[in-house]
């Protein structure tokens, strides 16, 4: 069973596709009005519209017919298809460019997974936005949930692994820039509390983040938003987060063109 099949009916909930990072997605796809483009593990389909929204002929895809059936019902604009991205059910050379956004580490095999969007690029970018095992051992949430962040980390491929699997796939050009989560984040993914630690005492953000819906124990969610109500409460939570400050980033933009 799809992962997302468990979480798919509270997702969009607190799940939206955040305008910057919205943005800087279609900027770095080179969105024309007239090519097509493929959004992979869509989920319910909240980045796929936004970027639908800059232009070109938009196509989702998913393993979890719930998240896609979600899709569905938000908008016929897309051509939305349940399916696996080792196996993806279009001819070569369909799309101008590929997106594939906080969904990597879900893929069963990366090489494989690389090699089909390779496949089914025409010539453009694929553009993913994720986050590496060393910018989540730099999350503060280590502090509360460090269990679940560590099996969490443990799924993410590593930049290393990521730029070899795109590399054997065929992409011939690989760009890399940082993100910082931002105050007014809108999406509210794994990270997304950074600066607002508040928001992951609610039930209703943790269901729609993997880590703390099919990762995290009762026992440790428990104990770990009791100790972070209190630091929140006693000022304690501001140390905290300055002691995870760093220069990593807290998430990725990798950008692979096939020339």
């Amino acid at each position: 069973m799809a992962i997302y099949e468990q979480i798919g009916k509270s997702y969009d909930l607190t799940r939206r596709a955040d305008p910057e990072i919205a943005n800087r997605l279609a900027v770095k796809l080179q969105i024309k009005s007239d090519s097509s483009y493929l959004d992979v593990a869509c989920g319910t389909g909240n980045y796929t519209l936004a970027l639908a929204k800059h232009g070109g002929i938009w196509h989702g895809i998913d393993q979890s017919t719930k998240m896609i059936d979600a899709a569905i019902n938000k908008s016929n604009s897309v051509t939305w298809q349940v399916g696996e991205v080792e196996a993806l059910p279009y001819t070569d050379g369909s799309f101008s460019g590929v997106l594939c956004t906080l969904a990597i580490h879900h893929f069963a095999a990366l090489i494989p997974a690389c090699r089909e969007i390779y496949r089914v690029l025409l010539a453009g970018r694929l553009v993913l936005f994720t986050a590496t095992p060393e910018q989540m051992s730099k999350y503060w949430l280590v502090e509360y949930f460090p269990e679940a962040i560590y099996k969490s980390a443990e799924q993410m491929p590593s930049l290393e692994k990521v730029k070899s699997a795109l590399d054997e796939a065929g992409f011939q050009s690989v760009d890399i820039e940082t993100y910082y989560i931002s105050e007014n984040l809108q999406d509210l993914f794994l990270y997304s509390g950074k600066h607002r630690p508040e928001i992951y005492l609610d039930e209703n953000v943790r269901s729609g983040i993997s880590t703390f819906a099919l990762l995290a124990s009762a026992e440790e969610i428990v104990a770990g938003c009791e100790r972070l109500a209190v630091d929140i409460h006693t000022g304690r939570i501001t140390e905290i987060i300055k002691k995870y400050e760093n220069d990593r980033g807290d998430y990725l933009f990798i950008t692979a063109e096939k020339y």
